[in-house]
């Protein structure tokens, strides 16, 4: 098993308990882990009397949603630091979060992706889809589900 794991991370308090499964995995194999966050690259369209504008504007939405992710991701290494483990972090902007994973994971050839699952079932699950399932299915490496 490799020593690097990448660990997707949201905020929630599942994707918490992913990170201190994780960081379990790399003390006892003397490894780190790359906390990753994937932020949305699209707006909303707010549409006024026929013509579309992007809500908020690029200029804006690429700072807040930066700044949000430096800030999701720090809380995110003060978990792992807490857990005696080391840790970067990584970010991207992507649409197509599990693509995003994927290409995290060989960025930072991680051996091993432990990831959060949220649970959902029925038609909230075939609305919504599922980022883990879509990386179970595409991943070559060992990918730990921690619910």
């Amino acid at each position: 098993m490799s020593n690097r794991i990448l660990v997707p991370v949201d905020g929630t308090p599942r994707s918490t308990r992913a990170i201190k499964a994780a960081a379990k995995i790399a003390r006892g194999n003397k490894g780190k882990l790359t906390l990753f966050h994937a932020t949305p690259s699209c707006r909303t369209s707010l549409y006024i009397d026929g013509y579309a504008f992007d809500w908020p504007p690029e200029d804006v939405y690429l700072r807040e949603s930066a700044a949000a992710a430096a800030k999701l991701l720090a809380r995110a290494k003060k978990v792992a630091t807490a857990q005696k483990v080391g840790a970067t972090v990584l970010q991207s902007r992507s649409d197509s979060p599990a693509q995003a994973i994927l290409s995290a994971a060989r960025k930072s050839r991680a051996g091993m992706i432990v990831m959060a699952s949220h649970g959902r079932t029925g038609l909230e699950k075939l609305l919504l889809g599922s980022e883990t399932q879509k990386v179970l299915a595409r991943s070559r490496l060992p990918v730990l589900v921690v619910r």
